[in-house]
């Protein structure tokens, strides 16, 4: 090997010795470390001062004034503004603010120690200036959205429709409504809490009429296309359901229903509540009479289903009562309750109707108007079948011992059939439909209370029901109501009404005896074994309020 390459080689050999000694002493003899330290620094959360750097006690002492500033920050009111509408003050708990309070103590700590990288970094970004923490606000999802659907309860509104005027002959106004977006509102809600806003505009959809003041001029009522009339109690006992009434039928009246419209009685009414005016009346619950909120709007409702029955109206949905009532003929009554029942009626003509329900003077009148009525309807029942009534016995210490009384008066099951016959000039459709009513539960209070030598029974103020059998009623302008009604009612717009009833078995007073369905029916409320004759009250009557 020549002397060069030999002293090559051997250069070569001693860089590598010396590169490999100082990789050996870099791994044995660590350099030394050098601690970098923040200088002090002023300590602010939300804004508000906490105690700086110093020993146990003084963290203790910042955390305690954190605590405090976050309870404060979470009491603090927040106004939640509905766009052109009112605002609603709650409390940032309230919406669902709370504190995470560990990561609240470890942002102290962190602020507090001049070794972590937190103090550090603001030493090198914000020399001199205070420390502010954000405050470690979180959101409860569920909170929020209860506080936000109370809101929604007070700002929530249907749009107004307009409707005839039909007292005064005009077109009301119409006027859109409102509906809280409570999702998009909430994540208002997370960027103003982590913000510290006090003022949020609440999310808002704005709901137009469908039925706008433009859409309804130039309606043709030159006539009545159906009507129908119940009577009601005028005495100052059944005040409240008067009111009731009234109230209901105000909703109704002048409502214009478009082709191939559906009228729907729950929506267009709306809740019967307390907050909407109504009063306590007796109303059906599963079959008994009780107090209830809205007494009296089936009136309105099954008044105005006989008249659009006899106006040729589509009848999407309909529910007979659990027990007849005694202001309505059975198969043409309408049950509703809010908001699971409704009454559902269709324009099928090819012209707006409008509706029409009045209450005065102990009578409710509901009429669907319209162009020139060309039909004559009619109204044909059969009762098919009768299903006795059950009795049960309910002890009563305000009655003596030994003694009993009827609470409530028992009333048969029926099944009916009942068609509509539509004429129109030489054209005519007949419809079938079937009803069913439950049999209503004859309860008798048995006394369990100490003996009262005068002791009188009482009994139920509802004698028994009576009903015919067979029933007719035609109604049209080729129909001409009977003199003895006391007016010709076949010139009024809308025709006259005829009807032509058959007793038959269940037409007479003490039939549901006869029939043995009942072992005994007493009291002042009952009747002789006579038939029931045109405009006897008790007939078809008195056996339910609504």
């Amino acid at each position: 090997m020549p002397a060069l390459q030999r002293v090559r080689h051997a250069l070569l050999l001693a860089v590598f010795v010396a590169i490999g000694g100082v990789i050996a002493y870099l791994l044995v003899v660590p350099p030394a470390t050098v601690e970098i330290v923040a200088p002090p620094a002023a300590l602010t959360l939300g804004g508000q001062s906490l105690p700086g750097d110093g020993d146990a006690a003084g963290l203790d002492r910042a955390l305690d004034a954190a605590r405090a500033i976050v309870r404060a920050y979470l009491a603090g009111n927040v106004k939640l503004v509905v766009p052109g509408g009112s605002s609603y003050e709650r409390t940032r708990e309230e919406i669902g603010a709370r504190v995470d309070s560990e990561r609240l103590e470890a942002l102290v700590r962190e602020a507090r120690d001049p070794r972590s990288a937190l103090r550090r970094a603001h030493a090198k970004t914000s020399p001199g200036k205070p420390l502010d923490l954000p405050l470690p606000i979180a959101s409860e999802t569920q909170r929020a959205t209860l506080s936000l659907l109370q809101i929604k309860d007070e700002t929530d509104k249907s749009p107004v429709e307009a409707r005839l005027d039909l007292e005064h002959n005009t077109v009301s106004a119409d006027e859109p409504g409102l509906r809280l977006d409570v999702f998009a509102t909430l994540a208002r809600l997370d960027d103003a809490l982590r913000d510290g806003r006090t003022e949020i505009g609440v999310v808002v959809e704005t709901l137009r009429a469908e039925r706008s003041a433009e859409r309804l001029h130039d309606i043709v009522i030159d006539d009545v296309l159906g009507w129908f009339e119940t009577k009601y109690a005028r005495d100052s006992s059944h005040d409240a359901r008067t009111f009731n009434l009234r109230l209901a039928a105000s909703k109704v009246n002048g409502y214009v229903l478009l082709p191939g419209e559906t009228f729907d009685f729950n929506e267009v009414v709306g809740p019967r509540t307390e907050a909407m005016g109504y009063r306590v009346a007796p109303v059906i619950a599963s079959g008994e009479l009780v107090d209830g909120i809205g007494g009296g709007t089936c009136q309105i409702s099954g008044t105005l289903h006989a008249a659009a029955f006899f106006a040729g109206l589509e009848i999407v949905e309909r529910k007979p009562h659990t027990r007849p009532s005694f202001y309505i003929k059975m198969g043409i009554d309408a049950a509703v309750a809010y908001p699971t029942i409704t009454l559902k009626i269709k324009n099928p003509y090819p012209f707006p109707v409008v509706l029409h329900e009045t209450v005065a003077g102990g009578i409710t009148r509901a009429e669907i108007l319209g162009p020139k009525r060309t039909r004559d309807v009619t109204f044909v029942r059969k009762i098919t079948e009768v299903v006795p009534f059950a009795e049960k016995e309910v002890p009563d210490p305000k009655v003596p011992r030994g003694a009993r009384q009827i609470k409530q008066r028992g009333i048969p099951g029926f099944k009916l059939t009942r068609w509509r016959i539509l004429r129109d000039g030489s054209f005519a459709v007949r419809e079938k439909i079937t009803d069913a009513y439950p049999p209503t539960t004859q309860i008798w209070q048995v006394g369990t209370g100490e003996p009262v030598p005068d002791f009188k029974a009482k009994d139920d103020a509802h004698p028994e029901y009576v009903v015919d059998e067979y029933l007719m009623i035609a109604q049209g302008p080729d129909i001409h109501t009977p003199s003895a009604r006391g007016v010709a009612r076949g010139i009024e717009k809308g025709g006259g009404m005829v009807e032509s009833r058959v007793a038959g078995r269940t037409g007479f007073y003490g039939w549901t005896i006869r029939e043995g369905l009942a072992k005994e029916v007493y009291g002042t409320g009952n009747k002789p074994a006579t038939a029931c004759t045109k405009g006897d009250d008790k007939c078809e009557s008195k056996a339910g309020v609504d």
